[in-house]
């Protein structure tokens, strides 16, 4: 393989790249705080499940469920952003290689993004919906436990927004795979017509 000699400030520029590496690292620690707040829920979760209503059994689960979908979402920004921005992990042939980074590209990785932050909203909505029975209660007090009956969580003009906010996502990533799929096409057609 011919080695490239970059002129000073291409080269500068070309090397700016690795400036994201900390960032990635810092989605990383990241991580291991949600896997921190995993493991403290699911504790939780066992400890007290004999006083849990099964409402609040329900809302412990979708936290849980939201914790790795997050997680998920960053596995996807850590491994595809810097595979696809700083540089090459060269995992060809590894048996643990996920199969979507032997496609990934930037607009790939932009669909698969809406889509995981499609998935998360809705985990909220729905945990939304659940609490939505309690509405007309008065408001929790801050610190009040994830399964008092008492005290309302949600509030109409929340969950309003909250669903506005969701469709906004879905039209957003439709948007975005449309265009995506719009880009793709039009590359096909010029490599077919040339």
């Amino acid at each position: 393989m011919p080695e490239h000699k970059l002129k000073p400030l291409p080269s500068l520029i070309f090397f700016s790249r690795w400036l994201q590496l900390p960032l990635y690292l810092g989605l990383i620690l990241a991580q291991g705080v949600y896997v921190y707040l995993f493991l403290k829920e699911l504790w939780h979760l066992i400890h007290d499940a004999n006083a849990l209503s099964e409402q609040g059994i329900m809302l412990i689960v979708l936290g849980l469920i939201d914790v790795v979908m997050i997680s998920n979402l960053l596995v996807m920004v850590i491994v595809g952003g810097y595979e696809t921005f700083v540089s090459r992990l060269r995992l060809q042939g590894h048996p643990d290689q996920p199969e979507w980074l032997s496609h990934v590209n930037a607009s790939v990785l932009k669909v698969k993004l809406a889509m995981a932050i499609i998935g998360i909203s809705s985990i909220h909505l729905l945990k939304t919906f659940i609490e939505a029975g309690q509405l007309g209660l008065p408001p929790c007090q801050p610190g009040a436990p994830a399964n008092a009956t008492s005290c309302s969580r949600a509030s109409h003009l929340g969950v309003m927004w909250q669903t506005i906010i969701h469709c906004a996502f879905i039209l957003s990533a439709l948007g975005v795979a449309w265009t995506d799929r719009v880009m793709t096409g039009n590359t096909e057609k010029r490599q077919h017509a040339g």
